[in-house]
């Protein structure tokens, strides 16, 4: 989940989306990677009491297994962040191979989890990069407003980078929209405007703004245990049922590709 760009739903669209899936039975890891922590306190973590975090992933001989926390809520697990982390880019300095930690890490566990969801700072540094290397693809949340394309190309350019040089199997999920307001006209040129200006796959599920959307975090609650009627929750359930037929679907592909071989 990237975009550099902050206040956009990154974080919001990690911690639905991951709580959606589970709800629906899929086993998911939630990496919060985001030195802020939100994610993390999001699903009702104390980010400042947690022994293992990402941050000792990072810089000492800690396994993933070791920092991750089982069941935060159904079905899902969470590798957990918090202000620490946001040192590591230093410690990491002159360390060989940086861009790959995360890869290597959680190379022993991925197998456990159907979704391994990372939540990524809103800028393009080290650890940013270190979730394009571990992944296969990045999902981008645009807001719904003015500068909406503002810094995506760059976003854009960097993904494309590291699918060249580091990542071969990385690709763009598709963008995502958040905080639509029906009642503007701005929401709906912005829509237009990206999907006139961007060839990327966009899904179909736009997430609304939403008032209990902005106050489940505060309680530590994902929107589909704190308010499992509202509109954003129900969103975010659409948008975990795209999710869920896009892997299929490309499941199948592969199939079909390794029996013509």
């Amino acid at each position: 989940m990237a975009n550099q760009k902050g206040g956009v739903g990154k974080t919001t669209t990690t911690i639905n989306l991951a709580a959606c899936l589970g709800e629906k039975g899929r086993s998911v890891l939630m990496i919060d990677a985001d030195p802020q922590g939100n994610a993390t306190s999001g699903l009702g973590l104390n980010k400042n009491e947690l022994e293992n975090t990402v941050y000792d992933l990072f810089i000492s001989d800690k396994s993933a297994e070791e920092c991750i926390v089982k069941d935060v809520i159904k079905n899902v697990d969470v590798l957990a962040s918090n202000v620490n982390l946001a040192g590591a880019e230093l410690e990491l300095i002159g360390y060989e191979k940086r861009e790959f930690i995360l890869k290597e890490k959680i190379e022993e566990i991925k197998d456990n989890y159907e979704y391994i969801i990372i939540d990524c700072p809103p800028s393009l540094n080290v650890l940013t990069v270190n979730a394009m290397v571990a992944a296969t693809s990045v999902l981008v949340p645009i807001q719904c407003e003015y500068y909406a394309l503002e810094g995506l190309s760059q976003l854009v350019h960097t993904i494309n980078l590291v699918k060249q040089r580091i990542n071969p199997k990385l690709n763009i999920e598709g963008v995502v929209f958040t905080m639509y307001d029906a009642r503007t006209n701005l929401s709906l040129e912005v829509v237009e405007n990206v999907k006139n200006n961007l060839k990327q796959n966009i899904y179909k599920t736009i997430i609304p703004r939403n008032v209990k959307l902005a106050e489940a975090p505060s309680h530590g609650l994902p929107i589909c245990s704190y308010d499992p009627k509202s509109s954003g929750a129900e969103s975010y359930r659409l948008l975990a049922e795209e999710v869920i037929n896009k892997a299929e679907l490309i499941e199948v592909k592969e199939i079909k590709e390794r029996k013509r071989k």
